[in-house]
């Protein structure tokens, strides 16, 4: 373990240049949800998109990065005096003065100091982060191997991402019948449109938007048993109207009797493609697809043929 890193293990709150971090976006890293979990509060989260839906578990391919920080005085005067001087107390006075002249050495030259983080959210994150400096120092717009860059603060941001979870709504409701068309359509939905915003305030800025544009019927089973028709579903799905086409749902061909609790398990997803605000980043999503379901029993009619 490198001297300095051991020297600020015995002291935890001085990982990181601030006291205890705060967290912007706080998720889960598996299934269908937000995959980001940030270690400080560097990078600024907003936007409709950022909360209050589900998210597709997309990952940061690269869990830790570089931030920037303080200038050379503002370094300084945070690491040489005030609450964090006294927690170095009771380190070694050698340990100490030598963490505290690589920031002396710094002064009066101009750049800032960048400091490692990472996606807390990520099993890989902590392991990534271990990997890097506690400080590197850097001249005025010059950014350090492995410093955070426009890319990637968009990833963040598609990691954060999160769009309605939609209600599956039938027609029939309660119970189809074989050969009987089945509307699918859906709740819920909200507004078509969905942004993020991830920034380093005074650095850079990138904006995502997600715009619903179609769904996906998966009806359980495969074309022997079920005919799906989805090209005239649109966003959100057609709801049954008496007289019309039937262009949105499924219709089952075989009685769902020999199934397991006698019910197909019916899968709407939908479908929000994703791109940068202004093309500020050349690089593509894949779309967010989050999807909904239903258990739909599918019965035989049964009729008596009098001679």
């Amino acid at each position: 373990m490198k001297p300095l890193i051991a020297m600020l293990l015995a002291v935890p709150l001085m990982l990181f240049p601030t006291d205890p971090p705060k967290v912007d976006v706080d998720a889960g890293g598996s299934g269908n949800t937000r995959f980001v979990d940030l270690s400080t509060d560097t990078i600024k989260i907003s936007g409709d998109g950022a909360g209050g839906g589900k998210g597709d578990g997309y990952r940061i391919p690269r869990p830790c990065w570089y931030e920037p920080s303080l200038n050379a005085e503002d370094m300084y005067r945070l690491h040489t005096g005030g609450r964090d001087r006294a927690r170095r107390l009771g380190i070694e006075e050698g340990s100490r003065v030598a963490f505290e002249q690589q920031f002396k050495d710094k002064l009066g030259k101009p750049g800032r100091w960048w400091v490692p983080a990472y996606n807390k959210a990520d099993p890989n994150g902590a392991a990534c982060w271990g990997g890097l400096e506690l400080f590197v120092f850097m001249p005025p717009n010059v950014t350090p191997p492995s410093g955070i860059t426009i890319e990637q603060l968009a990833q963040i941001a598609r990691a954060a991402l999160t769009v309605p979870e939609p209600t599956v709504k039938l027609n029939p409701d309660a119970k189809s019948f074989v050969n009987l068309p089945t509307y699918v359509w859906l709740e819920n939905v909200g507004q078509p449109r969905r942004t993020v915003t991830a920034s380093i305030p005074g650095v850079m800025s990138v904006t995502l938007v997600a715009t619903l544009q179609d769904i996906k019927i998966d009806p359980g089973t495969g074309t022997d048993r079920a005919e799906v028709r989805q090209d005239g579903c649109g966003p959100s799905g057609k709801p049954y109207v008496k007289g019309a086409e039937f262009t949105c749902g499924v219709r089952y061909l075989r009685s769902s009797i020999d199934q397991p609790r006698e019910k197909y398990t019916l899968t709407v997803t939908t479908v929000w493609p994703v791109q940068a605000a202004g093309n500020v980043v050349p690089f593509q999503f894949a779309p967010v697809q989050v999807g909904g379901t239903r258990d739909v029993p599918v019965g035989e009619i049964q009729s008596n043929v009098k001679p």
